[in-house]
């Protein structure tokens, strides 16, 4: 696995760890306390100011019997009074400071009561989500200073808290922007996180997010769990060549990684990044048909010279009937060479983006009319008949006249070949808002609906033997796709045996 693509892959972990569980701040996790869940119920704040007020009140009444006690002893014996006056004076100062110390009591736990069920209600509502709460608690009071500290930590907490969602959103935005599917599991293979390109190249279900859910569950394919429980359990990135038989066939490479270990040892899941390998693949079996094709293409000409370059040195020299229909021979096959490197070169530098296009308005009409006359003696031989069919006689196409040029001489050429003798081809023309359409179209023999898909690709022939024999190199139909391609324009084919064939191009208007 890619660098880049296991440190994405395991960023994916977080988003799918900040589960929203609270309205306001989707990242404090589950609250176990259940007296942070229940709501403030007022009986228990009046049974907790109850509470401090008899820790309070009960060490004043003693203190305050206890000098009572200790004063009438010492009025008894030093002070010369009947003994009625000294209970009295002891019960009225009992009395008056337990009166004090009850109001002492109620008052002190009033105060202290009051700034601490501001502490409570705001570590309930932090408890329960809420974003930057602030306790307001008079300047006076002892806990004033823990009241700012509180206010301090809390705007602390919903700026951290901001910035993670601000990150989490941007990181779910790149991974979703992915062309790479990227999977997090955890210890047990439960889906943590996937991206919407990992869904759609698993046929997985859009309106079910997978998240919690076993992969094995949802994926039914043993390579690909195979490779992922190989990750997990080796110390290697594993990497998977599969081909997908899913509602669309397509090739996958699949890269699995361990995460590492938890600090207890635990296995914290792995990371899988899917890259769809299909249109690579294609290109591969492209390049490996063209190296072939060229390499059949190039071989039967070279070896019919040298039979007949052999065949003449062997004595065929001096038969003077042998000897012309050998060199008849080299000459037409050196032909067929020069044609086909003059093709591929012509594609290459098509394809390439090197051909030196000049695109000017040209008149429909009038390059017709030039390809008939030059095609004109090749139908004659044939007896065939070439007419022009055009709706507006002033239409122009906005298009390089040689690259135009070049497609028409393709097409009809091919319509020539490949229609019977005394067939009829006809070229019509029309203009729309933007664009014009011109179409070549012929008697001939048809293509084939299961080859009609494949016929412009290179060097791909519907029936070999008649091209080769009519002298194709299997590369104009390819030619002329991609010159059409290279004027901001289309073609499109359709056929049907025995009633001919019809190509329609459409060009830019100019």
């Amino acid at each position: 696995m890619q660098p880049c693509d296991l440190l994405l892959a395991e960023m994916a972990l977080q988003p799918a760890g900040l589960v929203d569980t609270y309205q306001g701040c989707p990242h404090l996790g589950t609250i176990s306390d259940p007296d942070l869940k229940s709501p403030p119920n007022p009986a228990e704040r009046v049974k907790r100011r109850d509470r401090l007020f008899r820790r309070m009140f009960a060490p004043m009444a003693t203190f305050i019997a206890i000098s009572c006690v200790v004063s009438e002893g010492t009025h008894l014996l030093w002070i010369d009074a009947p003994w009625w006056w000294h209970h009295s004076t002891v019960a009225a100062i009992g009395t008056g400071g337990m009166l004090a110390a009850f109001i002492l009591a109620d008052t002190i736990s009033r105060n202290i009561a009051r700034p601490l069920r501001e502490l409570v209600k705001f570590a309930e509502r932090t408890g329960q989500g809420e974003s930057g709460p602030h306790i307001h608690i008079n300047e006076a009071s002892e806990l004033s200073v823990l009241a700012r500290a509180f206010n301090r930590m809390s705007d602390r907490l919903a700026a951290q808290i901001s910035q993670i969602d601000e990150e989490r959103d941007q990181l779910r935005a790149i991974l979703d922007g992915m062309v790479e599917g990227v999977l997090a599991l955890d210890g047990e293979q439960r889906v943590l996180f996937a991206n919407d390109r990992a869904l759609a190249l698993l046929d997985l279900s859009t309106t079910r997010r997978p998240e919690g859910r076993r992969l094995w569950e949802m994926v039914r394919q043993r390579p690909l769990i195979d490779a992922v429980t190989q990750a997990m359990m080796g110390p290697d990135p594993v990497r998977r060549e599969l081909e997908w038989p899913g509602t669309t066939a397509r090739s996958l490479t699949v890269h699995a990684a361990r995460l590492p270990f938890s600090p207890e040892g635990q296995s914290r899941g792995a990371v899988v990044v899917l890259h769809d390998t299909s249109e690579l693949r294609r290109l591969e079996r492209l390049r490996q048909d063209f190296v072939a094709n060229v390499s059949h293409e190039l071989k039967t000409p070279l070896s019919v010279i040298k039979i007949c370059a052999e065949t003449l040195k062997d004595g065929a020299m001096d038969d003077l009937v042998e000897r012309g229909r050998f060199i008849d021979q080299v000459i037409q096959q050196s032909e067929r060479l020069s044609y086909l490197i003059v093709d591929l070169l012509s594609l290459a530098r098509i394809e390439s983006g090197d051909e030196i296009m000049t695109p000017q308005a040209v008149p429909l009409q009038r390059a017709m009319a030039t390809c008939r006359e030059r095609l004109r003696e090749r139908a004659d031989a044939r007896r065939q008949t070439i007419e022009l069919n055009g709706t507006d006689k002033v239409c122009e196409a906005w298009v390089d006249e040689e690259a135009l040029t070049q497609i028409l001489d393709n097409l009809v050429d091919n319509a020539v070949k490949y229609t019977p003798e005394g067939g009829l081809i006809l070229i019509s023309w029309n203009a729309e808002e933007e664009t014009v359409q011109f179409s070549v179209r012929d008697n001939g023999i048809g293509i084939p609906a299961q080859d009609l898909l494949r016929i412009f690709e290179r060097f791909y022939r519907v029936d070999k033997a008649r091209s080769r024999e009519l002298g194709g190199t299997g590369l104009g139909l390819a030619i002329v796709k991609h010159m059409v391609q290279s004027q901001r324009g289309t073609i499109t084919a359709t056929s049907e045996i025995g009633k001919g064939t019809c190509f329609t191009i459409t060009l830019p208007r100019a």
